[in-house]
């Protein structure tokens, strides 16, 4: 099956700008606009695994263009069409590639947090809670169980590392350093809306949004006054979140996700560990090979969040 995905987007008459984990950025002839092609490339523990899963990209483009248009009166963002016809005419050659796995977006500044909402105790946040009793440093009652409902969302930020890196949780003090205290609490608030106003949504289709990343942007003001923040990026994918079904919700232990947990614990079960991100044991450089059936397992989950949450498939 994975022989279907589209690992690398080919567009020769186009200069790439940046090969992400899974996106793949191109300058256009407009120097305001980019080119976003979402491959079906999927990563997991900073790892890029050397198979695919086919039609992942268009899922994750079909799901941040619904949430974009959800959620546009929270935050500007970077979309400007994901209409290949409407694209500058380098690009429209391309569409039998293109359709349904690219956006055209506005260039911006990147601000280099990765702004992650927790409302759930899970992932890094449960590791580090076992230890400390905090996340990201921030106390949390004593006797909270995984998959717990956090009292109230957390802001959460984490450094955004260079591919190959692996981003570094930091407190909230230390993430206002970086960006300066101003543009942190706007990111802040913007991101905890998100996250509420997404959250609500998702357990009105059956789903509970534990986790998710965002990242924004900066971009000149129209009257050149100032720097708008936008949202930049994807939204709300299975690639960013953490999604879990309601129904079957049980704190007290992992839940059962529709997100790359599946892949994550595979990786796991084979053998990955720290310091194998090129291969297995004894065949390091040769990277990781997905089964056949985890390819599909994974397929099967991004299909299904993207059913439950926009009522359709592709």
């Amino acid at each position: 099956m994975s022989s279907g995905a589209l690992l690398d987007s080919t567009l020769p008459d186009l200069r790439l700008l940046n090969k992400g984990k899974v996106r793949d950025v191109y300058a256009t002839s407009d120097p305001n606009l980019l080119l976003f092609v979402a491959s079906d490339r999927i990563s997991a523990y900073d790892v890029i695994l050397r198979n695919g899963v086919p039609d992942k990209g268009k899922v994750l483009t079909k799901l941040s263009l619904f949430w974009f248009e959800k959620l546009k009166h929270v935050i500007p963002t970077h979309f400007v069409t994901a209409d290949i016809d409407e694209m500058p005419e380098e690009v429209r050659k391309y569409k039998e590639t293109l359709q349904g796995r690219a956006m055209l977006v506005k260039r911006a500044k990147v601000i280099p947090l990765e702004a992650i909402v927790r409302g759930y105790l899970a992932g890094s946040g449960w590791s580090e809670y076992k230890r400390s009793g905090t996340v990201h440093g921030i106390p949390l009652p004593p006797g909270m169980v995984e998959s717990q409902r956090l009292p109230e969302p957390l802001f959460t930020p984490s450094t955004k590392a260079e591919q190959g890196q692996h981003d570094e949780n930091i407190s909230p003090e230390k993430a206002a350093s970086i960006v300066g205290h101003d543009l942190y609490a706007k990111v802040e608030r913007a991101a905890l809306q998100l996250y509420r106003e997404a959250a609500d949504f998702a357990l009105t289709k059956g789903l509970i949004l534990a986790d998710t990343k965002f990242e924004f942007g900066l971009l000149p003001a129209a009257d050149g006054s100032a720097q708008e923040l936008i949202l930049v990026d994807e939204l709300l994918t299975p690639d960013s979140s953490r999604y879990w079904p309601a129904t079957s919700y049980a704190p007290g232990g992992p839940q059962p996700s529709f997100d790359k947990q599946y892949l994550r614990d595979w990786l796991t079960k084979v053998g990955f560990r720290k310091g194998l991100e090129s291969g297995p044991e004894g065949k390091q450089g040769q990277g990781w090979i997905m089964d056949e059936n985890v390819v599909a397992e994974t397929r099967k989950r991004y299909l299904e969040a993207l059913q439950m949450l926009t009522g359709s498939g592709l």
